[in-house]
């Protein structure tokens, strides 16, 4: 079985199999369509990763690195670059629409050598500190079970500390130092280390969408639509 399908694999026949959204991803490739490339994990990793007691299916992480290297070579970039790194978004789909109600880790790939690489590409290093320490408070929220409210605080007390009236207004080196305490957070209240390699942090944030399926907001949702419960998202 095959659990990865890149994006002019598919179809808009196909969203049983891919999801709404990658089936439509398909589709617009397919028509010629300005879609950045990109792949998706099927429903069918998904019913297999329930099945299997919220336990990765054999073989898909071996798919997802092939279609990881293959998308860095159409990009021309690599994640976790320092000088010009590729960054991903781990988004969910399924077969009917579940508008925000699974979860989405965006700018996945940073780390403390990709940040370099992104303010160099952008000539911005507080933006990339920024986004770097955005990336952490997501991931540790919804990859981790990190309360969101513990990052909320931290970045409260520096814009206090700092003397500031808002947190746009914090320096570079402010988020640098920023980034640290996110990682401190994660690593108190989740006990593990922030993961700084991509493909750990990639596999992490799939399983989190898959696992998200069956979250509290997703199952109230199908439950006032009457949707069924047995489409597993993408």
């Amino acid at each position: 079985m095959k659990y990865v399908h890149a994006f002019e694999e598919g179809s808009k026949e196909q969203k049983y199999l891919l999801g709404g959204k990658g089936a439509n991803l398909a589709e617009m490739t397919n028509l010629g369509l300005p879609v950045p490339p990109g792949f998706t994990c099927t429903t069918d990793a998904c019913k297999a990763y329930m099945a299997g007691s919220d336990t990765l299916p054999e073989g898909l992480m071996d798919e997802v690195a092939a279609a990881l290297s293959a998308l860095e070579g159409k990009m021309g970039k690599r994640l976790g670059d320092d000088s010009d790194p590729l960054l991903v978004s781990v988004r969910s789909g399924a077969a009917f629409s579940m508008p925000g109600m699974m979860d989405t880790v965006l700018n996945l790939g940073m780390n403390d050598h990709s940040v370099q690489g992104l303010a160099k590409q952008t000539g911005n290093e507080r933006f990339a500190y920024d986004s770097y320490r955005r990336f952490v408070q997501m991931f540790g929220k919804i990859v981790l079970d990190v309360p969101g409210d513990a990052f909320e605080d931290a970045l409260h007390d520096l814009v206090e500390e700092r003397g500031l009236s808002v947190d746009t207004q914090l320096s570079a080196d402010d988020l640098r130092s920023l980034v640290g305490t996110f990682k401190e957070i994660v690593r108190d209240e989740s006990g593990v280390e922030f993961p700084d390699d991509p493909h750990t942090q990639l596999g992490h944030a799939i399983e989190a969408v898959f696992k998200s399926w069956n979250g509290r907001r997703a199952r109230d949702y199908r439950r006032m639509e009457g949707s069924p419960t047995i489409w597993a998202p993408r």
